[in-house]
């Protein structure tokens, strides 16, 4: 699976009723005949590719590009596994909104119900909550979680499909990771595909890059909060909206250039936040420093550390100590299978066509009528 990000048209209003319970119906027997044919934990990691779960969405009646594929497809997999999950050993935990909140209670409630281990429980619920921590904090791109969905084994293997919001250009995100991929939750966690659009400048933390300024804001918090309050005034002060480059100096040393012109940065423009006069940031900064993190994960997983946190000791990691994290916007490939004209890369047949080929049989398998198998293997094409 290739690693990235999708981005999609952001759609309004609802999946009508009739679509709907099609929907539950098709992705029903397509889910039963699948883990038939694959078992429960290849059915998983399916679904942590962000190209064949667009593809399933595609086949049970959405659009390529509709936002409203994440959402809608997560509950109609959802009310179609209802009933069925022990018999499959597949789990859905989470949706849209609200639900979303409520997925680490259904994580647990099942985890009891299949005499999950104490532990095994505490892990697929910590990793729910991280993947939302990580794709809210350290991949600060613009876009806002709202749809977060656990799916999960009971072998232990689980995938997330969560997506954010961007209202400025009215279009949403998805982030995928699967349980195989994700060993380390911190440094490049995802699977998948990346956006139609890409942005200019993305605060990613999740960067291979990235590891001296994440490795450095830990450090940071060794020196205390006053420490930390300085270099944060130091900023303050030498930031102007119209500075295209600025030296800062410290005791008389010079410690860095940093380029700091208002747009420079998607998330770092020093002069629109003064960090020393956060009460709550100073709040959170100085719990950290009292009772140190080993790494930057136990920082991350602090109650309490999220954006505004990890931002501001990345900048003083960046602009003072010379800690330059990750600017590019971790979208990479995107979910079609590329090209006519060779944009965005050349069409790779083989894994076009083992796509169509797995789904047409998943769907030749079902127990559905005739009309309404012709009318899913006609989407494939």
């Amino acid at each position: 699976m290739q690693r990235g990000i999708a981005t999609f048209t952001l759609d309004h209003g609802h999946c009508p009723p009739w679509l709907f319970e099609r929907m539950v119906k098709l992705g029903r027997e397509m889910t039963r005949v699948l883990i038939e044919e694959y078992g429960p934990d290849e059915y998983i990691k399916r679904l942590g590719d962000p190209v064949w779960f667009q593809t399933l969405g595609t086949v049970l009646a959405f659009d390529w590009n509709a936002s409203g594929l994440t959402t809608v497809l997560t509950g109609a997999l959802k009310e179609a596994l209802r009933g069925y999950e022990q018999d499959w050993g597949v789990f859905i935990a989470g949706g849209k909104g609200k639900t979303s909140r409520k997925t680490p209670a259904q994580i647990n409630d099942w985890g009891e119900r299949l005499g999950l281990s104490d532990q095994s429980i505490a892990n697929l619920e910590y990793n729910s909550r991280m993947s939302a921590k990580v794709d809210s904090a350290l991949v600060q791109d613009g876009y806002q979680l709202y749809h977060h969905a656990f799916f999960f084994s009971k072998n232990g293997a689980w995938t997330v499909v969560q997506q954010g919001m961007n209202q400025d250009n009215r279009s949403a995100r998805r982030y995928h990771w699967h349980s195989a991929s994700a060993k380390d939750l911190i440094n490049e966690p995802h699977t998948g595909i990346a956006a139609q659009a890409r942005g200019k400048s993305v605060l990613n933390l999740t960067a291979t890059e990235s590891g001296k300024n994440r490795d450095l804001s830990v450090e940071l918090l060794g020196g205390g909060i006053l420490t930390m309050l300085k270099d944060f005034q130091l900023l303050a002060r030498h930031a102007t909206p119209n500075s295209r480059m600025i030296k800062l100096a410290k005791d008389g040393d010079q410690l860095t250039l940093a380029q700091l012109s208002r747009g420079e940065f998607y998330h770092h423009e020093v002069e629109s936040e003064d960090f020393s006069r956060s009460k709550y940031l100073q709040k959170i900064l100085n719990s950290l420093s009292e009772n140190l993190p080993k790494n930057y994960e136990s920082l991350l997983a602090r109650p309490g550390v999220g954006p505004k946190t990890v931002r501001a000791l990345s900048l003083v990691g960046e602009v003072i100590y010379g800690a330059t994290p990750s600017y590019q916007d971790p979208a990479r490939y995107s979910f079609a299978h590329g090209g006519k004209d060779a944009t965005p890369y050349p069409v790779d047949r083989a894994t076009y066509d083992q796509t169509i080929a797995a789904l047409r049989q998943a769907v030749g398998r079902t127990k559905l009528d005739p009309i309404t198998k012709s009318k899913a293997a006609a989407r494939l094409k």
